[in-house]
């Protein structure tokens, strides 16, 4: 049988816990105490569970879109193109002024509102239906008015977006695969 192999973290912790990343590492944090048998027989019950968790997350990576430079540029140029309009469209419909609009690639973000005003949008979005693109401008021009994520903002993108919650869910599912 093969051994795991893992990353061992001690610190100030009570509990012993088993972490498995992004690309498929095995992280056990453990109080400063344990033992190193103590932390192997750990992993060793918890074989099943780490090699399950493992094969599923190969299994998401496999399924996510490989983004070429030339989807990336074309990506942008499109953003650059759409964002703006939609912004605008939305913020007057809301009555919400704004200031700068910046296209990024976040690596968890779909975007974002600074406190001056500005949005940041994920150029990834354009990658989406337009129905999951508005959500996330209604979604960051909400924050002009609320910034945080309380009833009342809720209410601000509902007003917009009666269906924000069917929108919101299909966003999540899409971001598995970019």
């Amino acid at each position: 049988m093969e051994k795991i192999t893992y990353e061992w973290v001690k610190s100030n912790r009570k509990t012993i816990a088993i972490q498995i990343k992004e690309d498929g590492r095995v992280v056990v944090r453990t109080p400063y105490s344990m033992s190193r048998v103590k932390a192997e027989q750990f992993i060793e019950e918890r074989r099943d569970w780490i090699l399950k968790n493992q094969k599923a997350l190969k299994e998401k990576q496999d399924q996510k879109m490989v983004i070429t430079q030339e989807m990336r540029k074309a990506g942008v140029e499109k953003a650059m193109e759409i964002f703006p309009k939609r912004v605008e469209y939305y913020a007057r419909l809301m009555g919400i002024s704004y200031g700068r609009i910046t296209i990024r690639e976040q690596k968890t973000r779909w975007g974002s509102c600074s406190g001056r005003g500005n949005l940041n949008f994920n150029w990834k979005l354009t990658l989406m239906p337009p129905e999951i693109l508005d959500y996330v401008v209604v979604h960051e021009l909400a924050h002009r008015k609320e910034m945080n994520h309380s009833r009342d903002f809720w209410k601000i993108v509902e007003q917009v977006l009666p269906d924000y919650q069917k929108r919101r869910k299909r966003l999540k599912e899409l971001s598995a695969e970019l």
